[in-house]
């Protein structure tokens, strides 16, 4: 089967090309512009999928057979390390897999949406401002336990690389781009440089186009 990736510039959907090139498993980029005045998908990914979001993939048969569709990052990426039979998926300690576990989900259901709230609120002029200032503690929080976390090994997991850290590459590149991460938390920042310099975030670079946050 053939793998096409919905691909949507400067968007989660960045992560599913990294894990694509970090499993050596071939693919198709499908790419797509945001609207330049509402920053939104175009409709055109409804087709793919009716919540009209990226990332999405396709997996095809050859020769018009089956066809599999999948939404969301970590549904996504749960099935690419299920499809590359477990490779970058849970590690052998129980500790780690929980581990693993957590921040496959925390990616998402904690650290994005007070940076989404930010995001949204700095396009308010004004009164946005003031409200940043009141979401930035809830950021913080999640940053902080992040550094503790990166103090203590070199991956999420544990000592190893994982699908987790495919996960967490986008909410902290977009802290750092609009969240407060800086040098003062160095073990993140390390954690980030560690990811930028592997081969296949490169590759993947190289396919998506131009990203914001590398």
């Amino acid at each position: 089967m053939t793998i096409i990736v919905h691909h949507l510039e400067n968007s989660r959907s960045q992560r599913v090309l990294w894990l694509l090139e970090e499993l050596r498993v071939s693919y198709e980029v499908k790419r797509y512009e945001r609207n330049k005045v509402t920053m939104l998908a175009p409709p055109e990914l409804k087709r793919i999928h009716p919540l009209g979001k990226s990332p999405v993939i396709e997996d095809v048969a050859p020769a018009g057979g089956d066809r599999v569709v999948v939404a969301e990052t970590g549904a996504i990426i749960e099935y690419l390390v299920e499809k590359a039979d477990g490779r970058l998926g849970p590690p052998a300690r129980r500790e780690d897999v929980l581990r693993y576990r957590f921040f496959l989900h925390y990616a998402e259901g904690s650290v994005m949406p007070p940076l989404l709230v930010n995001l949204v609120l700095s396009k308010v002029p004004l009164l946005g401002k003031v409200a940043m200032k009141r979401i930035q503690p809830m950021i913080d929080v999640h940053l902080d336990f992040v550094e503790a976390e990166l103090k203590s090994r070199d991956w999420f997991a544990g000592d190893q690389f994982t699908a987790a850290d495919v996960m967490m590459s986008f909410p902290l590149e977009a802290a750092r781009s609009r969240g407060g991460l800086d040098g003062g938390r160095p073990a993140t920042i390390a954690w980030l440089d560690r990811i930028h310099a592997r081969t296949a975030y490169q590759a993947a670079l190289a396919m998506g186009g131009p990203y914001a946050f590398a």
